[in-house]
């Protein structure tokens, strides 16, 4: 078997630009239908190709999903949108739909189908009879354990390959097939335009007590029913390899291009630690750390281990403990100009993140606006800066700063 694949997400053509810089395998995106994050930019034709372009100079793979399950009307244009992606040269089409499926044999027929995980697949029977009917990977349903995954294993050929999500965001509902968004706002979840209401607080009220509400549990701060733990598995690689996922899946294309570069350079150096060293891997304390450092909800393991994951009950918010201050384009003789992303201040230590490497601190000893001039601080958005520091910061760097 070929080695794990690391598969990246993108929102938008910066998202792109990280997954590939910190090590991506692959990446899913999607085109301006048809994709399950319509609150994304996404691609349009012109960048979609240019984006296919860059990553397979890169030896990367792109695939495009097209898992809404649209009506009978949205149907009419798929062809046209399977054709005109097919002529950009994605490497895929991830797809819930049968229809969906049909027809992208029918008009690109050179692009490998990939099952998405809102086809709801729990058993090797419904894997062998998609691989039957042309798929070449199956994404698994989230709700499986390990145990039961080494078994789809065991149980289907060994050409259909097996794909998993790893880490992020989790939907309270069976594998993303959700209604409470069109329920409450008219916004269609499996359309791709979910309200993420799963995140509200809620309360109950008593039908003649007109304005008192009362928390659904005997909690000062209410109580978010419906709000799903984050995913992270980056502690437990060996053991998702060995159950024969062969794509480690990131959720996120609706996150930041910040989000994107850590998580896929935490797992990257995971996946080749572990072909590395083999039964002496032992997971690096700081790529564990790397994944507090970005925006997430409480972590846990889901499914893989049994049981069920639970819900953050105490809040619907995110735990943010560290902000990108500048992204570096270039050092020489130990300047890096900078463009900034946060307000910092000369002295402050920065945590650098170097593409495909390891983190390391770096002092912003003096800073200089555009023209020149000494500055106390970078209080201004996009700003160019001059930052005059103790090491060198390779180029593309992600710089930041916990906060207080």
């Amino acid at each position: 078997m070929k080695n794990t694949e690391l598969l990246s997400p993108a929102g938008d053509f910066e998202c792109f630009q990280s997954a590939l810089k910190f090590g991506a395998d692959a990446i899913y995106l999607a085109g301006e239908e048809y994709g399950m994050r319509t609150s994304s930019a996404n691609f349009d034709h012109d960048t979609l190709k240019k984006a296919v372009s860059l990553a397979h100079e890169k030896g990367v793979a792109v695939y495009v999903t097209c898992n809404t399950t649209p009506r009978s009307k949205e149907m009419e244009t798929l062809p046209s949108f399977l054709e005109s992606a097919a002529d950009c040269g994605v490497d895929a089409f991830i797809v819930a739909d049968l229809g969906v499926f049909s027809l992208a044999k029918k008009y690109a027929p050179n692009v490998e189908i990939h099952m998405s995980t809102q086809t709801g697949i729990v058993n090797y029977y419904t894997a062998n009879v998609l691989h039957d009917m042309g798929a070449k990977r199956v994404v698994l349903a989230r709700e499986l354990s390990l145990d039961e995954i080494a078994d789809i294993r065991a149980k289907t050929p060994k050409e259909l390959e097996l794909e998993a999500f790893v880490h992020g965001s989790m939907c309270v509902s069976f594998s993303g097939r959700c209604l409470i968004s069109s329920y409450m706002t008219g916004r269609d979840a499996n359309r791709g335009d979910c309200a993420q209401p799963c995140r509200w607080k809620y309360h109950l009220y008593e039908q003649n007590r007109e304005g008192q509400y009362f928390p659904i549990e005997e909690n000062e701060n209410g109580t978010y029913l419906y709000n799903s733990r984050d995913l992270c598995m980056i502690e437990h690689i060996p053991e998702l390899i060995k159950a024969g996922v062969y794509s480690l899946k990131i959720e996120g294309r609706a996150k930041s291009a910040y989000y994107v570069s850590v998580t896929t350079n935490a797992y990257r150096h995971a996946i080749d630690d572990y072909y590395a060293e083999g039964e002496n891997y032992t997971l690096k304390p700081w790529i564990r750390d790397e994944l507090d450092k970005v925006s997430h909800r409480e972590y846990n393991t889901g499914f893989f281990f049994g049981g069920e994951p639970g819900q953050v009950t105490s809040n619907g918010g995110y735990i943010r403990n560290y902000e990108v201050v500048a992204v570096c384009e270039d050092y020489a003789d130990g300047k890096a100009s900078l463009t900034q992303r946060n307000k910092f201040y000369a002295g402050d230590e920065l945590d650098v993140l170097p593409p495909s490497g390891i983190p390391f601190y770096a002092k912003a000893e003096k800073l200089f606006d555009e023209w020149g001039n000494e500055i106390e601080s970078a209080p201004h958005a996009m700003q160019k800066l001059t930052m005059i520091t103790n090491v060198e910061i390779p180029k593309g760097s992600v710089l930041r700063k916990k906060r207080a």
